[in-house]
């Protein structure tokens, strides 16, 4: 049995907690926020609640597998629901596109709503990603990140090479299949999901809405933060302690190896391991004391890309908007002038800044759980946005910056067909500064690093740190962002501790 300390309640530490508490360890879990779920988080305000992180679920299975590990079905635990219609997009030209849950009924719809051949557009980038999927899902996505041992397990088929092609970008394989200029700017959009930019993104995120239309998007019946509470309720049930309000000033090592960690009010716990759920940055920058052995991690960090950020209203409505969908996203003219901004290219010269006229992300749930009474809506708005660096890009804490934004994105809204501006209650902006402050992710960028460019996800911090007994658990470690990666990432862990 091995002393186990995880660092942070996100959902990564906790589903590591629950595996290996089920492995028969002894596992202490320490949060610094007196809540458990990291970036699932949950605001509440006159009976008004929003989810503030993950608005969907995708890949249940990932979820359900780590459920049966830990003792019973996921089902047992949350109430999953299938959200049918899955989206509602907007373009720029004024096209409705609704989504439907299932992907045998996703060519038809796109048939309907952009033309015929539309459907067949897109199923060719499916098919295509499906292959992806299955040459990467395994020696990747479910594998310790080994560097060449994992490059040279990918590249060992040809075919399979050239299926990935790493050298591609996902806009490449959106221009190559997709004449319709409204499916390739669907498809861009799915590099957002890793924090990305589609123009350097790797065109095995394809995988991404193949992963979506094929498994569904799901939603947790009264907020994804309760699918945070059911994992810290499975991982107590295991035999796992979780400590809320308990900062970790750093982790100590002896001759290469963790000993434990140091506490913020100066107190000390031993270990034999160490599981870090901490943005992988902060880690290795402040957390963990320089050593020769984690200096090419820490050169991977400073060469790989941020990950963008987002920029959130959190809006409690009077009235109800008839036929919204659980999710929508309205488009803008120029996509391309978005990643512009968010990365400081193009005309901004390596000079961040929010986006004039953003992609807009709307979550409202049909749930009871977010809404005061039945004449009242809780909407969730996302803008993407470049991470909070007031040294080197954007300074989200600028006095009345916040304010100035939110306006704008009120406007954009309104503009897209989306006006609530005479049905606000109250509204509660969210930044960037905000993020990093209450997550503990640097900059509050998202994803950690983004994968931008081909090299990306081998720069990303692998599982198993270069000191012995130290582990990655999270969406800045390796296979990287969203629920599914990050619960396959304590998977791995997990694997790479073993049982007691």
């Amino acid at each position: 049995m091995a002393r186990v300390v995880v660092v942070g309640a996100g959902l990564g530490g906790l589903a590591a907690a629950a595996r290996l508490a089920a492995l028969g360890h002894r596992v202490t879990v320490l949060e610094q926020a007196d809540t458990v779920g990291g970036k699932l988080g949950w605001y509440e305000r006159d009976g008004h609640a929003f989810d503030t992180g993950p608005s969907l679920v995708t890949l249940p299975q990932v979820l359900r597998d780590l459920f049966d590990a830990t003792g019973g079905p996921l089902e047992d635990a949350v109430d999953l629901v299938r959200l049918d219609p899955a989206v509602d997009y907007r373009f720029a030209d004024g096209t409705r596109l609704t989504v439907p849950g299932s992907i045998d009924a996703v060519p038809g719809a796109l048939d309907a709503a952009l033309g015929h051949g539309a459907g067949a557009q897109w199923r060719a980038v499916l098919d295509r990603a499906e292959a992806m999927w299955a040459i990467t899902e395994q020696p990747f996505l479910r594998s310790p990140l080994r560097g060449a041992a994992t490059l040279a397990r990918l590249a060992r088929d040809p075919a399979d090479v050239g299926t990935v092609a790493p050298w591609q970008t996902l806009r490449g394989l959106g221009a190559r299949h997709l004449r319709d200029p409204r499916l390739r700017v669907l498809l861009d959009r799915y590099a957002t999901y890793s924090g990305s930019d589609p123009r350097r993104a790797p065109a095995v995120l394809a995988t991404v809405p193949w992963v979506e239309q094929t498994h569904g998007s799901w939603y947790v019946r009264g907020g994804l933060h309760r699918l945070a509470e059911a994992v810290a309720d499975r991982a107590r049930e295991c035999g796992a302690e979780i400590r809320t309000g308990t900062p970790v000033r750093r982790v100590l090592s002896d001759g290469g190896r963790v000993s434990g960690v140091e506490l913020a009010d100066g107190g000390e716990m031993t270990a034999d391991v160490v599981v870090s759920g901490a943005d992988a940055a902060a880690l290795y920058a402040g957390l963990l004391p320089p050593h020769r052995r984690t200096r090419a991690v820490r050169r991977g960090l400073t060469r790989a890309t941020p990950s963008l950020s987002g920029f959130v209203l959190l809006l409690a409505l009077r009235g109800r908007t008839p036929g919204l969908a659980h999710h929508t996203v309205a488009f803008p003219a120029d996509y391309d002038a978005e990643f512009d901004a968010v990365f400081g290219t193009g005309r901004h010269r390596g000079v961040p800044c929010p986006v004039p006229d953003p992609t807009i992300y709307v979550s409202a749930p049909e749930d009871p759980a977010t809404r005061p009474d039945d004449d009242s809506e809780s909407w969730f708005v996302l803008v993407n946005a470049p991470r909070h660096d007031p040294d080197a890009g954007m300074d989200w804490d600028a006095p009345g910056l916040a304010d100035r934004y939110a306006g704008r994105v009120l406007e954009v809204m309104a503009a897209r067909g989306l006006d609530v501006r005479d049905r606000v209650r109250w509204c509660v902006a969210r930044t960037p500064a905000d993020l990093a402050r209450e997550t503990g992710s640097v900059g509050g960028s998202i994803y950690g690093t983004s994968s931008n460019g081909t090299r990306a996800a081998f720069l990303r911090p692998g599982n198993a740190a270069p000191v012995r007994g130290l582990y990655l658990v999270g969406g800045s470690s390796h296979p990287g962002g969203g629920l599914p990666l990050v619960t396959l990432s304590a998977e791995i862990v997990a694997g790479l501790v073993g049982p007691a």
